[in-house]
């Protein structure tokens, strides 16, 4: 391989260099494969069935219904989130290092699309914080009105969603609750999300198996009621709800054996949510008319109005705790990656300090508060679309990064091969492309707009401080690569 010019936008970071740097970098070793495995599950399922499932079934207000075909919706957005999770197992096995697609940009693709992508991470992982808030508000007010207790319609939800509301007060409590719970350490963290990862995936098989029981076949016609171009805009929406494994991988550092577990962790953890999201929006279509589903708290509803009031009040309260590992996942994924993106370099150093128990504190307090601003001044449908560009954005540069390195750097160690290269990761990357094209152009214009931004933070800071930069004063010689 020749050599890279140092000063060029497109230099790579060395593989050799993209080890595990944990120890001199202050992040711990405390995942092993079922903590990993369960973070990347509580990163996939909870908004998808409990909220965003209802949403597109429905339309909501702004939208037309996929309806029962909300089914294809998520295995259309499925089919193209596996191709991408077999270029993150690769990878994952190849560079176990924090920073995820934006590492894996770096290494193949050069700094500035690394930047890019890194840049793109941080926005979208702090709005799904966001989005996942608001999503359990609205479980929430469920829960509290089944007990008796009304919530004021000011503190509800913004004006744009709610007459009368205000501002979303429950989602920004849960968003500052979700950050603490992370500060307290990886360890810490990793024992409570295997414990609520496990009662998710346990409320979700009760949901299942109860809600066979009531399923009437005549609502699942018609079955497209408003045809295919529905389904593929509920694809793009859904698609939010088939990702966390891609997060789960920015804690690679924290891995006991990244190299032999990360792969796995991925892979188990997509399967298992595919498998959920089937069964639970075919129950959900066939308890309710998909034009009677509640776009914000479908399943409490569905309960609801089969009678089985206690039942909804009690899918309430899980619900809200089953998706603060949703939250907890990205928050995970947005510390790292600001973490790793500081560490080389491309941001101040400052955010890229560690307490005594190797916690980013003050990138994770950071994306904490951003995320409880989002959520309670923003509606959920907005967010959301912008999350899901940034995220396929992502997925496209994974796809691609993989068929590069397979060609540039086959001697390097893969402890996973993604089979059938490169027809997977071309695959994706169409895949991911087709969905993107489904978005309001709202989204495109909104996406820009913050890559701009970035474009100028990376001239005028990034670039000239990076550690691949000769003339930065945090430049780090590496051996070059054979």
């Amino acid at each position: 391989m020749s050599a890279q010019n140092p000063h060029s936008v497109l230099r790579r970071k060395p593989i050799n260099d993209v080890g595990d740097e944990s120890k001199k970098n202050g992040l711990f070793k405390s995942l092993g494969l079922w903590q990993l495995t369960a973070i990347g599950v509580g990163g996939i399922i909870g908004i998808g069935i409990f909220t965003l499932a209802g949403l597109v079934a429905n339309g909501g207000p702004d939208g037309e219904g996929a309806g029962p075909a909300v089914l294809i919706s998520f295995l259309i957005a499925g089919l193209a989130s596996a191709a991408a999770a077999l270029s993150y197992a690769e990878f994952a096995g190849m560079i176990p290092r924090a920073g995820s697609a934006y590492t894996y940009g770096y290494v193949a693709l050069g700094e500035i699309v690394g930047w890019f992508i890194g840049w793109d991470l941080l926005l979208e992982y702090i709005a799904i914080v966001a989005v996942v808030a608001i999503g359990i508000s609205g479980y929430f007010t469920e829960f509290m009105s089944g007990v008796g207790v009304q919530v004021p319609i000011w503190m509800q939800g913004t004006a744009d969603t709610l007459d009368g509301g205000l501002i979303n007060l429950p989602a920004i409590i849960v968003c500052l609750l979700v950050t603490f719970i992370l500060s307290r350490g990886t360890q810490t963290f990793g024992r409570f999300e295997l414990v609520a990862v496990g009662l998710k995936v346990l409320l979700i098989l009760a949901i299942i198996v109860l809600g066979f029981f009531y399923i009437n076949t005549q609502n699942y016609i018609p079955f497209l009621p408003n045809g295919f171009g529905a389904v593929f805009t509920g694809a793009a929406t859904v698609f939010f709800a088939v990702f966390g494994y891609d997060a789960m991988s920015t804690a690679a550092e924290e891995a006991k054996d990244g190299k032999k577990h990360m792969p796995k962790a991925i892979l188990l953890s997509l399967a298992i949510a595919m498998v959920l999201y089937v069964l639970a929006t075919l129950v959900l279509t066939g308890m309710q008319n998909w034009q009677d589903i509640d776009p914000t708290a479908a399943f409490a509803v569905a309960f609801q109005s089969v009678g089985l009031p206690v039942i909804a009040t009690i899918l309430s309260a899980f619900a809200v705790v089953s998706i603060l590992t949703v939250m907890l996942t990205f928050l995970l994924g947005v510390s790292r990656v600001w973490f790793s993106m500081s560490r080389d370099g491309l941001l101040p150093k400052w955010f890229s300090g560690t307490d005594k128990k190797g916690t980013p504190q003050r990138v994770t307090w950071i994306a904490g508060i951003a995320s409880a601003f989002l959520a309670g001044v923003f509606p959920i449908r907005l967010i959301a679309d912008l999350t899901n560009i940034g995220i396929l954005a992502a997925f496209v540069v994974v796809c691609i990064a993989v068929i590069v390195l397979r060609r540039t750097r086959p001697d390097v160690p893969r402890t996973f091969r993604l089979p059938f290269m490169p027809i997977v990761p071309a695959f994706g990357v169409l895949a991911s492309f087709f969905l993107i094209t489904q978005l309001h152009w709202e989204t495109w214009l909104r996406f820009a707009i913050w890559l701009v931004i970035g474009l100028v933070i990376y001239f005028a800071y990034g670039r000239r401080n990076s550690v691949m930069n000769p003339k930065s004063p945090r430049y780090v010689e590496v051996p070059a690569e054979k």
